[in-house]
């Protein structure tokens, strides 16, 4: 038997990419990559993501404003690591500045500090120095700024 490719109608293709931005909100570029998976041509493409945004389907303020909500409540993620993972969605300046306006502030620090005591008291390490380079990396990989991180050091180390 041989190996056949599904090809999509126009329809077919507006009907999957609906359902594919219900499930949840997507990008642009998320979009675009399911649609070149598909092998649309770049016309059809550019047809179904007019559609897809005329229809309110896609659309990259809201997207932003859950992804940041969601990364920042579910996985505990700093303003920079949203902010650097929403850049590499291609997502605009403004559309980051107003994902990053659903982080409460008073969660956020509360969020911060919950994190910064549990690895305190998760963290091993008996050499003070390397105990505050492995909290320091922890936190700093989880996105969170570093004039926050020497905050909380200097509150929780003195």
């Amino acid at each position: 038997m041989k190996n056949s490719v599904k090809t999509y109608t126009l329809k077919e293709a507006k009907l999957a990419l609906e359902n594919y931005c219900v499930y949840q909100d997507r990008c642009h570029k998320e979009v675009e990559e399911k649609l070149s998976k598909m092998r649309l041509i770049p016309e059809i493409i550019e047809e179904v993501i007019t559609h897809l945004i005329q229809e309110k389907y896609l659309n990259e303020t809201r997207f932003s404003q859950s992804y940041a909500r969601g990364k920042f409540r579910i996985k505990k993620w700093g303003k920079q690591r949203i902010t650097q993972e929403l850049k590499f969605r291609k997502i605009s300046s403004y559309n980051i500045k107003k994902g990053l306006e659903e982080i409460d502030s008073e969660e956020y620090f509360k969020t911060f500090e919950e994190l910064l005591l549990k690895k305190m008291n998760n963290t091993k390490e008996t050499n003070p120095y390397k105990k505050k380079k492995k909290i320091y990396d922890y936190l700093s990989r989880m996105g969170y700024e570093s004039s926050l991180i020497s905050e909380g050091f200097s509150s929780h180390f003195s």
